[in-house]
């Protein structure tokens, strides 16, 4: 977005004045949040424009902002025609419920709510009647209060939401508490077509499922997430997602008997132990989901830190289920030990329009299956090949001919090298390039430099033959990558220091998100060049910074973190540094300092995506 520059002289608010009202709300219109925040304390008159704007903002995404109840207050307090709201709410408490739960809102998605009682659903239900989509991912119910009053509450809420169609609880939790919860009576909206719940047991997914049904019978008790129980009327559902603790063949043929409308499913499971034979999935389940006809999104996957695959599916179960399933595409496979290219190659050549195809944890999967993707459809748009290690370079360079190809994801397949890279660099659509782990060598980055591939998220964790020299060559090559990258991996490197850094902050125009964790040879020389208001002018501002153990940083980077640098950094990570070696407290005074800004001391992944829950946000 474009920025508004305004002289703070005297007079020029008498100048802003001067314009016609209209003119300058459009103007401002055009305008980033974080623009019009800078506007705000410039003049009075612009003070009032800001407040004007805010007024009539209609969707709104502050999932890469964590804001207080006060800047949120300020944000939409007047506002009364706000339809989407994405909330990053770590520090965000019941408080803050009055202040976004609204009734225009149609569309509510709460990310990271760690401090939010059953009250949050509660004033959903009253203040939001309107509210066609809710999302919500929070810890465990509230240590004051019982999980069966925030279960409860969330039955009131979707009893009294008529019109909500699409409904995504998703709570932080084992699945050993569900045992303990009182059974609720509830009724969902008819409307709704979309569900996902996180945690749910399979008994109680099973209980669901047959309650949804077409021809569902009475009440049956139903705990885990709050839901309790459903009336039969919810037979329209179109999209199921559930993560539970185990996928068994009686919960296949409960879904096929009973949900004949569903065009997507989703299930994931993490089994605490081996399954037994009439505990688990084999190919009778997958032969009956091969009658669903009109899937068009499948996902099947065991956790990856579960201790066990399924063992019981081989290519008999894939080859019957893609010769029922043709229409599918997206396709999410892992945990499947016993398929080999076999079943693999039958879903590439059945399934004519497969766009997505995600396979993790594949221990037979190799370049074989890949060979003749000439004579399979060419509607691939985007391929995760997770954890492979049969896979090579020359996968690569045969899914080259998709030349519609945006997502490329090699992430685990170590075999992957330099081979292949040259073709890759000359998809055109590609944006997404993920190596991690992969064999890859300074010859491979200078090749893939020079393509035309407008890559946006490139991750090169892992690559230990990567050194700056290659980072350079990447960089400085005949190709786009200097000028189209917003995100930049190059943790666990140990080949990587201020050089390949500084590059980065000189070439990189764009982007926003660079990790560089665990790469001891970084110093202070690299903060600077990253955060140095020069660096900003004609640049975007770095919003999220990973330095997780970046041992080679001293006191002075701590300096460096504070304004003019890293104007607009809203995330940085900074665990197991020197930077935190005098405790927290000097971090806690930058967040105070700072308001936007989020700091993870605990080692975090980029963003806290993955362990909000698990620790206070500074």
């Amino acid at each position: 977005m474009g920025k508004m520059i305004v002289r703070s002289a005297a007079g020029g608010g008498e100048l802003i004045e001067t314009l016609p009202q209209g003119l300058v709300l459009e103007i401002m219109g055009r305008l980033d949040l974080e623009s019009l925040c800078s506007l705000a304390p410039v003049c009075k008159a612009l003070r009032c424009s800001v407040s004007q704007s805010f007024s009539s903002i209609s969707t709104l995404d502050l999932s890469d902002l964590s804001p207080t109840t006060w800047v949120l207050n300020r944000i939409l307090s007047n506002n009364k025609v706000l339809k989407t709201l994405i909330l990053d709410c770590r520090r965000l408490d019941d408080y803050s419920v009055e202040v976004f739960a609204k009734e225009s809102i149609q569309e509510l998605v709460l990310l990271r709510c760690s401090m939010f009682s059953s009250y949050v659903f509660t004033a959903i239900a009253e203040k939001c009647p309107k509210i066609r989509m809710f999302t919500v991912e929070m810890r465990q119910a509230n240590e004051h209060e019982s999980a069966g009053s925030c279960h409860k509450a969330i039955g009131q809420m979707l009893d009294r939401c008529l019109y909500l169609e699409s409904v995504s609880i998703k709570f932080h939790a084992d699945y050993s508490h569900s045992g303990n919860i009182s059974s609720i009576q509830l009724t969902l909206p008819k409307n709704v077509k979309a569900l996902l719940l996180q945690p749910i047991s399979d008994w109680q997914a099973k209980v669901l499922i047959q309650n949804i049904g077409v021809d569902g019978g009475s009440h049956s008790s139903l705990a885990g997430v709050g839901i309790s129980s459903f009336e039969p009327m919810f037979h329209w559902l179109h999209s199921l997602s559930l993560v539970l603790n185990n996928i068994t063949d009686e919960l296949i043929f409960n879904i096929t008997n009973n949900l004949h409308r569903l065009v997507e499913l989703c299930l994931e499971d993490n089994p605490p132990e081996e399954p037994s034979l009439m505990n688990d999935l084999t190919n009778g389940g997958l032969q009956s989901l091969g009658t669903f006809r009109n899937l068009i999104g499948l996902s099947l996957s065991r956790n990856r830190s579960s201790l066990t695959t399924f063992k019981r599916v081989n290519d008999i179960g894939i080859l019957v289920l893609a010769e029922g399933c043709k229409r599918l595409e997206s396709v999410r496979l892992g945990g499947f030990s016993k398929v080999t290219d076999a079943g693999y190659v039958s879903i590439l050549h059945s399934c004519k329009n497969l766009k997505r195809l995600q396979i993790v944890n594949a221990f037979f999967l190799s370049d074989l299956a890949f060979h003749d993707l000439a004579d399979a459809p060419n509607s691939l748009v985007e391929v995760r090949l997770i954890s492979c290690n049969l896979i090579t370079g020359e996968t690569a360079e045969s899914l080259s001919v998709c030349r519609n190809l945006q997502v490329l994801d090699f992430s685990g397949c170590k075999s992957i090298a330099d081979i292949g890279l040259n073709s890759i660099s000359r998809l055109s659509k590609l944006t997404t390039l993920d190596l991690c782990g992969a064999d890859i060598t300074d010859s491979g980055l200078s090749a893939l430099g020079g393509g035309s591939s407008p890559i946006v998220s490139l991750c090169l964790r892992g690559c230990k033959r990567i050194t700056d020299r290659g980072i350079v060559m990447m960089l400085r090559g005949d190709g786009v990558l200097g000028n189209t990258l917003l995100t930049l991996d190059l943790g666990y490197l140990p080949g990587v220091s201020d050089t390949a850094v500084v590059a980065v902050a000189k070439v990189c125009r764009q982007i926003i998100n660079l990790c560089i964790r665990n790469c001891f040879a970084v110093t202070d020389t690299s903060i600077s060049a990253l955060g140095s208001p020069e660096r900003s002018e004609g640049k975007r501002s770095l919003r999220k910074l990973d330095l997780y153990n970046c041992c080679g940083l001293s006191a002075v980077s701590f300096r460096l973190l504070r304004g003019p640098f890293f104007c607009g950094l809203r995330w940085l990570g900074v665990g197991s540094t020197k930077l935190v070696a005098d405790g927290k407290h000097r971090f806690i005074e930058l967040g105070i300092e700072r308001p936007g800004l989020s700091i993870c001391i605990s080692g975090c992944e980029i963003g806290c995506k993955d362990g909000w829950q698990c620790h206070e946000c500074i």
